[in-house]
């Protein structure tokens, strides 16, 4: 049994310790509106709501935030703000989500504040161990499957999740192409890690997003045995 999150900063968010459930926030890929969505898959059992709206101008984008950063808080939800630490420090968010393409971690780190969050998308296993070398809080591990939300026609796989599973003592935060159904598979895949599931489409877009919501994490709760 590998290690589940036990090493983390006791100063962290306590959602760092249970997150099972992340949803990737976007107006994108949302039938409703966004505000609409959110109170929806809170409702449907999100541990973790990032937003990520990469085309909203920063006073749009911080306005938003403010208003889900109320929402998840009022809920004892963790909030993530994709790619702006700055705004991130503004809005009162958890923390911040960044890319292997946007700012460093140790940029990043400058400009939160000690209690929070630093996460990071990775492809490789040489990504994820240099994430966790800079002080990184959880990875994004990823893209598991094919999926189209990001153009990835192939997915890095389940080796890739024991991998990171084996060499970073880190929460896991799982995306790419995963349904209840596969669910399973990359929770067997963690081998006892701590690993989060992450889902954007399959559940804004869905017609009944409340039920989405609920079917993951029912599929999570039956695939850890709960």
């Amino acid at each position: 049994m590998k290690p589940d999150g036990n090493h983390m900063d006791a100063g962290k968010p306590d959602f760092l310790r249970s997150m099972r459930l992340y949803v990737l926030l976007t107006q994108a890929h949302c039938r409703v509106p966004i505000l609409e969505a959110a109170e929806t898959i809170i409702r449907g059992g999100a541990d973790v709501v990032q937003l990520r709206e990469k085309d909203s101008s920063d006073r749009d984008l911080l306005r938003l935030a403010h208003v889900l950063r109320k929402m998840t808080h009022d809920a004892g939800v963790g909030f993530i703000l994709n790619d702006r630490p700055d705004l991130a420090v503004t809005a009162d968010a958890d923390g911040v989500h960044l890319g292997q393409e946007d700012l460093p971690p140790d940029a990043a780190r400058r400009i939160l504040l000690p209690h929070q969050v630093l996460g990071i998308s990775t492809h490789s296993l040489d990504q994820a161990v240099r994430a966790r070398d800079a002080g990184t809080d959880y990875i994004g591990v990823g893209p598991v499957f094919p999926t189209a939300t990001r153009g990835y026609e192939q997915g890095v796989g389940l080796d890739y999740i024991r991998a990171a599973a084996t060499a970073v003592e880190l929460p896991l935060v799982a995306i790419g192409g995963i349904r209840p159904e596969n669910v399973a598979d990359i929770i067997r895949a963690a081998e006892g890690a701590h690993v989060c599931i992450a889902v954007c489409r399959a559940i804004l877009g869905a017609d009944d997003i409340e039920a989405a919501t609920r079917a993951f994490k029912a599929a999570i709760g039956e695939a850890l045995g709960r």
